[in-house]
């Protein structure tokens, strides 16, 4: 029982830090998706999966989940160097100000309200050795670790959570209906959990992605003239 109270514990908070509703603005960026959509890139609901598949797999989704497990394991095992250094290279990798933008704003949001809601010696660790930015992977992962709950489900966790923000960016985006995004969900699990194995056994020194059509909708973005989303 004791086990099983565990197990429940753990996935009611997973559930309520990734939730749409919990206040980090999640709902504000679309990760250049914007420009995507106005370019022509974007504009059914094959070629947003297209799109999404390739920056799970390929581009920002898998250096956040590579970020993450690295952020997670130094957190977990009460290493600061390789805490700080993780968090220094996951606010520098980003390719563009919006991106930048982007995972630095809910990475601080979600400290605030985490530390308020479900505060953990880990997260004060992190603000005490490392003045920030603190991009969103590396503030989720150290949550996770302080909390005690296992690599193996918060990081697919964090992964689909990232790609159901960016398919309801793209649902409303495009637009499409809610059920073409469910099937677009749907289809990204075995992308997701290939990705997280990966990402998991993937050093910070072999960090990087191939999805350049991604990084330049990001950059593009910042000169758009209509724009509902900030990246």
């Amino acid at each position: 029982m004791a086990d099983e109270t565990l197990a429940g514990r753990e996935l009611y908070r997973l559930m309520a830090w990734l939730s749409p509703s919990y206040p980090v603005g999640a709902f504000s960026y679309s990760g250049g998706l914007e420009w995507a959509v106005e370019a022509g890139d974007v504009e059914s609901a094959e070629s947003l999966h297209a799109w999404l598949r390739i920056v799970i797999a390929d581009g920002g989704g898998f250096c956040d989940a590579v970020l993450f497990a690295h952020a997670y394991r130094a957190a977990r095992s009460g290493d600061d160097d390789a805490l700080v250094a993780t968090a220094e290279l996951a606010a520098a990798l980003s390719p563009s100000r919006e991106r930048h933008l982007e995972t630095g704003a809910q990475g601080r949001a979600f400290i605030d309200v985490t530390r308020a809601a479900w505060p953990c010696d880990a997260l004060d660790r992190l603000l005490a050795i490392w003045a920030g930015p603190y991009a969103y992977p590396v503030a989720v992962a150290t949550t996770a670790a302080g909390h005690g709950i296992a690599a193996a489900a918060a990081h697919p966790a964090y992964l689909h959570a990232v790609a159901a923000n960016l398919v309801s960016a793209g649902v409303r985006l495009v637009p499409l209906g809610q059920t073409d995004g469910q099937r677009i969900l749907a289809r990204l699990e075995p992308v997701i959990a290939s990705a997280s194995a990966r990402a998991m056994a993937t050093s910070l020194d072999d960090i990087g992605g191939a999805a350049f059509r991604a990084d330049l909708a990001s950059l593009r973005h910042e000169t758009q003239h209509t724009r509902l989303f900030r990246s």
